[in-house]
């Protein structure tokens, strides 16, 4: 099942890495589009796969899976370029290269990223999808709340926030930042193949959401755990700046567990879909056994 998963994830990483590719080209060789292209390199390509196989379990064109994961991958993209900017994270590697500002500049980093998002939006906003206009629509929608001042972007807030307060989180807080931080891109992935056949995602979201925060916690472990090498960005830093993590509240062991716990929600969440669902279920435990 294992060998499955990592066929169906590198599949659906070549086929965004594409779409990408063929969106970008004909922004020509400017430091902008060269940071846009560096950006989107590397990585596993998780969310992208995550809309890719939810579309698969749910009948939805394989096209549209593909730009829909394309489109989350660029806004996933630049995130990681703003968040790793010294007025944010400040961190000098991502994905094992250097981050855009190192590479280039900060100015260019702020503008890299700014493009990955409107990237993003046009991918899904294409004349020539098949979705119709309602479900189209509902993508962007979902994609826009998922990603702004209700989800990531709040998100991030509420980390810069913790970061200065004289108070440490507590596990539920933690749990709320991260549901928004890392959760609210993941769920809307793992649930746009339902958005697209204008199907039930209920269930589908109970999965995403033990899955997003299955794969924090195993950041946070990551964080103590891996090294650079294995990692592909800088670790150890939550635990020198004292930051209340997942791993900090429930020490390491707990922390696993927990991860592990959230795994086997995720997956008894996706029963209903009998052996369809494999390869998902593998996804989840995939999170937690990961080293990026």
């Amino acid at each position: 099942m294992l060998s499955d998963f990592s066929t169906h994830l590198k599949a659906a990483a070549d086929a965004t890495q594409s779409c990408l590719a063929t969106a970008m080209r004909p922004f020509g060789d400017l430091p902008i589009a060269q940071g846009m292209r560096h950006a989107v390199t590397g990585g596993k390509g998780l969310r992208g796969f995550l809309v890719i196989e939810s579309a698969r379990l749910m009948g939805a064109p394989e096209q549209e899976a593909v730009y829909a994961g394309a489109a989350v991958e660029a806004l996933h993209a630049y995130s990681l370029v703003h968040d790793d900017l010294p007025c944010m994270d400040d961190d000098d590697l991502r994905r094992g290269q250097p981050t855009v500002h190192k590479k280039w500049d900060e100015a260019t980093a702020v503008l890299v990223g700014d493009a990955l998002q409107t990237l993003a939006f046009e991918l899904l906003a294409r004349p020539a999808s098949c979705l119709g206009a309602q479900r189209q629509l509902d993508l962007i929608t979902g994609l826009a709340k998922a990603s702004g001042a209700e989800g990531m972007v709040l998100g991030q807030a509420q980390d810069m926030a913790a970061e200065t307060s004289a108070v440490p989180l507590t596990l539920t807080e933690i749990a709320h930042l991260q549901n928004n931080k890392t959760g609210a891109l993941i769920e809307w992935s793992a649930t746009a193949g339902a958005v697209m056949m204008g199907a039930d995602p209920a269930l589908l979201r109970r999965y995403a959401q033990s899955l997003g925060l299955a794969f924090q916690i195993a950041d946070d472990i990551l964080d103590v755990e891996g090294t650079i090498d294995v990692v592909g960005k800088a670790t150890g830093k939550d635990s020198a700046s004292g930051k209340a993590t997942f791993v900090s509240l429930l020490g390491l062991e707990g922390a696993k567990l927990r991860a592990q716990e959230l795994v086997d929600e995720a997956c008894v969440a996706l029963d209903d879909f009998g052996d369809r669902a494999n390869i998902l279920k593998a996804a989840a435990r995939f999170v937690v056994s990961r080293d990026l």
